[in-house]
This record gives structure tokens, C-alpha cells and sequence, in this order.
């Protein structure tokens, strides 16, 4: 009697996942940063005209996000690849494998600046790194050094000779790569230009981090989510705010906004190719090599975006405002994209 129990257990749960693996998936998922949406897109469209494939399906939710998703397991109801404006965190790597997801191929796809932007209709500035952590931080050091919540209200507060308007800056919420990636370059280069913090991170990584990281939270700086072209139109409203994002919607929307100067170094596409502003970061996709067969489509959609008529330095992707990486850089990772070669940190 008990082993016949056991038996018909067994068979409801064969019955149970049967199903499942009926509804065979036609189109590959990917999810991730809302930076590499774009280009992911322009790609997806030109694999859907180019190939028998369908266009893949594609979904900004942030590079955070994307990778949680990306994390949460094999199967078809998982993504099959994900965007992010940063790398891959081993905490995150950790987290795949817990879920069986071992083989990974990372592919970074080229290089983007992220960019401070006004309205047209108001004026262009100049800004240090210092001055914007002690326009955004949580906390800044008093006049006696002392660590205290920060007082800026205005950006002269800041800086006399920064216009006496409020601080009002619209950007990505903490599950963005671009959050990450502007807390670590411009927020913490500012906040390491005070020796007694620089000095904090050898004794204390963590305390160091929450205090050069860290942003204020007094309305000063509003989280508009994932969908940058949603901070343009902000901006486009507001001449006296400023917007966090990348530079290919600035280089879309330059009817609209400007970008900021970051240590006297202007966001253009030559400046950020060259190194030069100060600002920039890699931009990747992760690929769940298990999914490879399982969904079809997925190494010729891997062989277009890593095709030179793509991301070349006269590729389409350009036109769209990425970044190129020097040819050298671009063989090596087309070369893994068609190995599918593991992710190595």
C-alpha cells in the first residue's frame, strides 16, 4: 500500500512537469540594464529581419534586476540572457551557481559615459566630482570635518561659483547598474578627495562605502526608475534640474538636454572613446549557456551582436550612440560569444 502511495506521488509530479516542458519557448528572453536596452533592441530588430528566428523579447529592468532574474534558475520560464552597465558581482555569480547555473559567457559589448544633463534652456555647468558628492551624498563633512547630513539645498551651497538653483537631480534607482556605476566613479572619486574618508577605507571597507556611496534621501534627489527617456522628458520640463544617464540618451535627445561638464571634460562620443571623461564604464551581456539548444536562435543572435556591421567602430550600434572597444578587444570577445566560453572573475 505505501509503495503504491509513493508511485502515484511520483506520477502526479511527472504529470505536474510534464506540461512545462511542453510549452516549448520560440523566442529567446533577455532582461537587464535599461542602458543596453537600446542596443540590445537595434540588434534583436536587425536578428528578427535578418534570420528565421523570431525577434527576441526584451525587457528593462535594470542590470540589478536582470541579474536576479538571470540568477533565479534554468528553464524556460528564466531568461536566457542578461544587460548589464556593470559587471557581474561574484555575490551574484555565487547566487547563479546556488540555482545550477554554472556556465556563463560574459561578453561586454563597448563603452558608455555616464552623463549629468540640464534642459537646453538652462545653463551648462562645469562640476567637479567633489562638488557633486557634496551635492548628492547623504552625509558630507562640516565645516570642522565632523561627518553630518548634508545641509546643500542650493548648488551654490556647494560651490559659489555654481548657480544659486535648487539641487534637484532625477536618477536610476539602486537595482540600476548606472547607480552603481555613477556611485563608484563620480560619487566616490569626489568623496575620496577628503583625506580623513580616503584614509576611513583601509580601516573600515564597509563604513567607507555606505559613506561615499550613499545618497541623500531628503527629496534633493528623486529615483525615476528604470526608463531613462522618462528623466529627458523630466528635464525637458524642469530647466533647472538635472538628470543621471547614459550617454546614448543624451546623444538621442540633444534637441532637448546637454550634458554637464565633469572635471572640464565634456561627454562626447571621442571624449569617452579616449578615456578622457572621467565618467564612463563597460557595458555587457551574460549568456545561461544550458539555455543554448533549449531555445532556439540564441549563438546567431550572439554571432550579429558581436559582428563588426554592429558594434565596429562604423557599425550600427554607433550610430546609436555605444562606444566601441579597439578592434583587439572586440576579437576577443566576438571570439567567446561563438565559444560560448566560460565566465572567468
Amino acid at each position: 500500500m505505501k509503495k503504491s502511495l509513493i508511485t502515484a506521488a511520483a506520477l502526479v509530479g511527472l504529470m505536474s512537469i510534464a506540461p512545462q516542458q511542453a510549452e516549448a519557448r520560440d523566442q529567446i528572453r533577455i532582461v537587464g540594464s535599461s542602458t543596453v536596452f537600446p542596443f540590445a533592441t537595434t540588434v534583436a530588430e536587425q536578428f528578427g529581419r535578418s534570420t528565421k528566428f523570431k525577434t527576441p523579447v526584451i525587457e528593462s529592468t535594470g542590470s540589478g534586476g536582470g541579474l536576479k532574474l538571470f540568477c533565479a534558475g534554468l528553464g524556460l520560464e528564466h531568461p536566457d540572457i542578461t544587460n548589464a552597465s556593470r559587471r557581474i558581482k561574484k555575490s551574484e555569480v555565487e547566487k547563479c551557481a546556488k540555482n545550477g547555473i554554472t556556465d556563463i559567457t560574459e561578453v561586454k559589448i563597448g563603452y558608455d559615459g555616464i552623463v549629468m544633463a540640464n534642459s537646453n534652456q538652462g545653463p551648462r555647468v562645469d562640476l567637479t566630482k567633489q562638488q557633486i558628492f557634496l551635492a548628492l551624498a547623504k552625509v558630507v563633512p562640516g565645516p570642522d570635518g565632523k561627518l553630518i547630513d548634508n545641509p546643500n539645498m542650493k548648488w551654490s551651497d556647494v560651490d559659489s561659483k555654481l548657480p544659486p538653483t535648487p539641487i534637484r537631480v532625477f536618477g536610476p534607482p539602486p537595482t540600476s547598474g548606472t547607480r552603481d556605476a555613477f556611485a563608484e566613479l563620480a560619487m566616490e572619486g569626489g568623496c575620496k578627495t577628503f583625506p580623513d574618508i580616503k584614509a576611513m577605507k583601509k580601516k573600515d571597507k564597509k563604513k567607507y562605502k555606505a559613506i561615499c556611496h550613499g545618497v541623500r534621501e531628503d527629496g534633493a534627489y528623486v529615483e525615476a526608475g528604470e526608463n531613462d527617456n522618462l528623466i529627458v522628458q523630466k528635464l525637458a520640463a524642469d530647466p533647472l534640474a538635472f538628470g543621471i544617464f547614459g550617454f546614448s540618451f543624451l546623444d538621442q535627445n540633444s534637441d532637448k538636454v546637454h550634458g554637464s561638464l565633469i572635471q572640464g571634460v565634456e561627454p562626447t562620443f571621442e571624449n569617452i572613446a579616449s578615456g578622457d571623461y572621467p565618467v564612463s564604464r563597460s557595458l555587457y551581456f551574460y549568456v545561461k549557456k544550458k539555455h543554448v539548444g533549449l531555445v532556439p536562435g540564441i549563438p546567431e543572435y550572439l554571432s550579429e551582436f558581436s559582428s563588426e556591421k554592429a558594434w565596429g567602430d562604423e557599425g550600427y550600434l554607433a550610430e546609436k550612440g555605444l562606444i566601441p572597444m579597439p578592434k583587439e578587444e572586440r576579437k576577443k570577445y566576438a571570439e567567446d560569444a561563438k565559444m560560448l566560453n566560460n565566465l572567468s572573475m
